[in-house]
Formats: C-alpha cells, sequence, structure tokens
C-alpha cells in the first residue's frame, strides 16, 4: 500500500494532501476519502477530466471522447502518455500527471483552449477533489480503478469492478507513467494559443491510430495478460455466474 500512495504522490498528489492510514482505509473499502488536487494557494499537480456517459448517446461514446482527447494530446503537443481510471459508475477519467505546479487558472485555461482548438462539442472541465483509485463506490457498492488502457471499451456500459482489484496491477499501472514538464506544458499552451499545433486528423468516431502508446486501439484478452506479464503481474480473471432460476 505504501508504494501505491508513493506512486500518487510522485503523479498527482501535492504534499500534505495525504494520510496513510486515512488512504489504508480508503484503499481497502472500509471509509473513501475525498482527495484535493488543488493547494490553498490555487497550485496543482494533476488534470483529472471526467467522461461520464450520457444518456442519450451512443453507449461507448464517452470512451471514444476519452481516447480522442488522449491521442490528441500526445500526437500534437508530445505529451506522455495518462493514466485511465474507472470510477465504479458510469464514467472514465484521464489523469494527466504535472512534473511540477502549476497555477489551477493555467490548467483551467489550458483545457478551455484544447476544447476551443479541437473539442469544441465536449465541455472539457479539470476535477479539484477526487477520490483515488482503486476505491469502493458507495453509491454503486462497485470499485473504481486505474485500468490497462485497452480495456477501456469494455467497461463503456458500466465502469466499476465487482471485486476489489490487486494492488500490484494498480501500482503497475502507474510505475511507467510520466509526468508532463512544466516548459513542455506551456510550450502547449502558447502553441494553441497562436493556433499553430496541427488540426485532428480524425474524429471521435474514426478507425483507432496505430501508433504505439494511443488509446483507441481495444486490446484483446491476449494483449492484456502479455502486457500484465511483462510488469511481473499474474493476473487472476474472475467470472459471475448467473444463479440458477
Amino acid at each position: 500500500m505504501e508504494k501505491l500512495i508513493a506512486q500518487l504522490l510522485r503523479l498527482y498528489l501535492l504534499p500534505g494532501t495525504t494520510l496513510p492510514d486515512d488512504m489504508a482505509r480508503h484503499f481497502e473499502g472500509t471509509r473513501s476519502v475525498p482527495v484535493p488536487l488543488v493547494s490553498s494557494d490555487d497550485l496543482t499537480r494533476a488534470i483529472v477530466i471526467d467522461f461520464t456517459r450520457e444518456r442519450h448517446g451512443a453507449p461507448d461514446q464517452h470512451w471514444l471522447e476519452l481516447c480522442a482527447v488522449a491521442n490528441r494530446l500526445q500526437e500534437a503537443y508530445g505529451f506522455p502518455a495518462p493514466a485511465v481510471s474507472i470510477t465504479g459508475a458510469s464514467s472514465f477519467r484521464l489523469w494527466l500527471s504535472l512534473e511540477e505546479p502549476i497555477p489551477l487558472g493555467d490548467a483551467r485555461r489550458f483545457l478551455s483552449m484544447l476544447r476551443d482548438e479541437h473539442f469544441p462539442e465536449l465541455d472539457l472541465q479539470a476535477t479539484t477533489q477526487v477520490e483515488l483509485p482503486p476505491c469502493l463506490n458507495a453509491d454503486t457498492g462497485k470499485w473504481a480503478a486505474f485500468i490497462h488502457p485497452g480495456m477501456g471499451a469494455s467497461f463503456a456500459e458500466e465502469a466499476g469492478l465487482e471485486m476489489a482489484p490487486p494492488v500490484a496491477a494498480q501500482l503497475a499501472f502507474l510505475e511507467g507513467l510520466e509526468s508532463i514538464g512544466k516548459a513542455q506544458f506551456f510550450d502547449a499552451l502558447v502553441s494553441m494559443k497562436q493556433g499553430d499545433a496541427p488540426q485532428p486528423a480524425v474524429s471521435v468516431a474514426l478507425e483507432p491510430s496505430p501508433k504505439e502508446g494511443l488509446l483507441l486501439k481495444d486490446a484483446t484478452l491476449e494483449d492484456i495478460v502479455r502486457h500484465l506479464h511483462a510488469m511481473n503481474i499474474e493476473p487472476t480473471f474472475r467470472y459471475v455466474l448467473p444463479r440458477p432460476g
């Protein structure tokens, strides 16, 4: 558990925002603890974007929208691959890690300009407080978790797990992630302000990009097992069988 907290601190959290005892109970599903992503002086190291399933939209539209945003950030601005999580309800989250704290106003400006430049149809808002995965969603009784991006489409109907995910797997999903450098972030901001970034070549509903690291590719079960084995994780797959008549 300490290693998981260390990775979350490395990537997303500001000093003093978590207490080890509270986080241990949180990850065990005993008591969910919302964690602020913004300091008292309005600085943040994380841009976390919610993608919620719309009642009247296609079942996987929110997943395709997340993929489109994640891919655009990597293709146009060279950002490192982000983390992806499910909320235990009906939403996905995209997690951008910042190497150094930036003002919250700059994070909001970045999302506003990203929307104007590439995604005028989306409402991109930064979450300022979040229940860190893995945790139990009190409303649904299902688990929020970081996921392998190739598994995202399988959670489009219901973004939650029946059982707590293995801590080792959650840790492995975070260990390989990198943060966005401060200069890189502000270069992207300036690029969007000047309109220098390339325009999207595809819409959210078109075919997946084959580029390594992008999120529009749905992994097969074999792909996922191979990926977990490469991180020295032995996956365990559990199936919930319907009760007889």
